[in-house]
């Protein structure tokens, strides 16, 4: 067996792995949210003159648009990192851009992987810092964009994001956040990174504003005709 097809079946198994987690994690999650229904924030809601504000949403990545994991490995000599990804969040992106919504992925760690998740989803604002200096990054973007820290969002989930949190106008926490990035919050949401967590931010900013449902009509409108569909497949 060569060391590849090694590391691809050691892989696969702890994909496997993370997978049952993640049912067992869900399954909590949807437990706690109880008659609020599933994908609904700690908080019951959002207001909405807050959600119309937003132009601009940040999301971290490790442990928000993924469940924090990383894959390291050495095939012939090479590095390779591999990152697991939500597809559901990925069509909340979407829905997001959808509706005129920035969407910006901002990490303090480079990945080849990042890079060709953020291409993918067609984000227009892409910062890698292996520093994590989050909020110098994001202060650089208002002032190119021309928006307020107040008119920005931002999905977080540990302390490289605190800082981020307590500057913009609407700081949101996944459920798997520590301490401190909770406290930061004014969104605490009740999925985890990496299993829908940026989706039920999606639709709930979406859902506030009272976009979401045209904004859902349009997406399948784009998918029923045959002509070229409006986005990227997430």
């Amino acid at each position: 067996m060569s060391g590849f097809d090694g590391f691809r079946q050691l892989e696969s198994r702890l994909d496997d792995a993370v997978r049952g987690v993640a049912r067992a994690i869900d399954g909590a999650l949807g437990a706690a949210a109880g008659s609020t229904g599933a994908g609904a924030a700690e908080d019951g809601g959002l207001d909405p003159a807050r959600a119309r504000r937003v132009r601009w949403v940040g999301l971290d990545v490790d442990g928000v648009l993924t469940d924090g994991g990383i894959y390291l490995g050495d095939v012939a000599g090479q590095r390779h990192e591999f990152k697991r990804y939500d597809i559901q969040d990925g069509l909340g992106v979407l829905m997001l851009r959808m509706a005129g919504v920035q969407v910006a992925i901002v990490t303090g760690r480079v990945s080849e992987s990042v890079r060709l998740r953020a291409e993918e989803l067609g984000v227009d604002d892409l910062v890698q810092d292996a520093r994590a200096r989050k909020l110098p990054a994001l202060k650089r973007i208002a002032e190119a964009r021309r928006l307020s820290l107040d008119e920005m969002a931002f999905v977080g989930d540990d302390l490289p994001d605190v800082g981020v949190l307590r500057a913009v106008g609407l700081p949101v926490a996944v459920a798997n956040a520590t301490a401190e990035a909770r406290a930061a919050a004014h969104v605490r949401l009740t999925r985890a990174g990496g299993h829908g967590a940026v989706r039920e931010f999606a639709e709930l900013l979406l859902r506030a504003r009272g976009e979401w449902d045209a904004v859902v009509e349009r997406y399948v409108a784009s998918r029923s005709a045959d002509v070229e569909p409006e986005g990227v497949v997430p």
